[in-house]
């Protein structure tokens, strides 16, 4: 059976690109890792696991749509069947999402409908938890439409919220306790979902 032919988007150090990588997917392949940041060390990371790293660099591009154009091409070219979005930091518009409807997958610092939308990404997201005195957040893997964090949800898992926890310290247990599970658990579903239809 053919595997799904993933795309990871990243933008800075790629720990749940890691996590991906480490968790090896049974029906996807990472065929490319993709960042909108020419520096980001997750490329290294999938240099190292022998994955195609390229950059598209988000500054260089004329506008937005020449940046997704250029994604797409990049995309295209290998054969990308499903993207996920692991810290990319850029909104992609409603004509990038609907290339790939319900082939997007995000992975959001939060329980999802709380802090989420525009302006809420990484520290931000654990910033407002801690000053509105939740107890409990968690990690949220979503399809992407054309609303940020907007999509449906997949997976979600709580993560309790201690007493002396500062942004950063909530930041490394979301992802450990949460992200790092889900989104490889994720991924691996919708793999297995793409590869049923491509053989039907």
């Amino acid at each position: 059976m053919k595997k799904t032919r993933v795309a990871v988007l990243v933008s800075g150090g790629g720990t749940n690109l890691q996590a991906l990588i480490d968790a090896g997917l049974k029906s996807g392949e990472i065929v490319l890792v993709l960042s909108s940041n020419p520096e980001a060390y997750a490329l290294d990371r999938a240099k190292k696991a022998g994955i195609a790293a390229e950059a598209v660099d988000r500054k260089s591009c004329s506008s937005a749509k020449d940046f997704e154009n250029r994604l797409l091409e990049k995309l295209e070219a290998y054969g990308a069947e499903l993207v996920v979005l692991a810290g990319f930091m850029c909104i992609l518009s409603r004509d990038f999402v609907m290339k790939y409807p319900d082939r997007i997958v995000n992975v959001h610092p939060s329980l999802i409908p709380a802090f989420c939308g525009a302006g809420f990404y990484g520290l931000k997201v654990h910033e407002a938890a801690l000053k509105y005195g939740v107890k409990v957040t968690g990690a949220t893997v979503h399809l992407v439409n054309e609303v940020p964090d907007g999509g449906r949800i997949l997976l979600q898992k709580a993560v309790d919220i201690e007493e002396n926890d500062t942004p950063e310290s909530l930041q490394k247990r979301v992802m450990e306790q949460a992200e790092w599970l889900l989104l490889p658990k994720a991924v691996e579903m919708l793999c297995e979902r793409i590869t049923k239809e491509k053989a039907e």
